[in-house]
């Protein structure tokens, strides 16, 4: 069966359309479930965290403070990110570098049983 033309295309699969509806149905009744009470839209993300070095104005990392970079490292032994931690680019980048430097050495393991 030839379409009578280019503007036919609804007629063509109406699954496509039904898919449609159904999908925005269910994005109409996911953003009613986030309103509170009030009708405004939940705020789920956490409140934003700051670099601990920019806020105590510390200089340099020393990977021999052992007790310091072990704050930056999970319970497994793995580096945490910077959107967990909350630190600078530049902070993050030396203490990855510090833990890395006390690996070598000894003073941190590579991971924890």
């Amino acid at each position: 069966m030839a379409r009578k033309n280019k503007n036919d295309r609804n007629d063509r699969n109406p699954r496509d359309r039904n898919l449609r509806d159904r999908n925005q149905k269910d994005r109409n009744l996911r953003n009613r479930n986030l309103r509170s009470a009030t009708g405004s839209i939940l705020n789920l993300r956490q409140r934003k965290r700051f670099c601990y070095f920019c806020k105590e104005n510390i200089g340099n990392i020393d990977y021999k403070n052992v007790s310091l970079l072990e704050k930056f490292i999970s319970d497994k032994g793995k580096i945490r990110p910077k959107r967990s931690t909350g630190n600078c680019v530049q902070h993050q980048r030396k203490i990855a570098m510090g833990i890395k430097r006390a690996r070598v050495i000894a003073l941190i393991p590579y991971f924890k049983r």
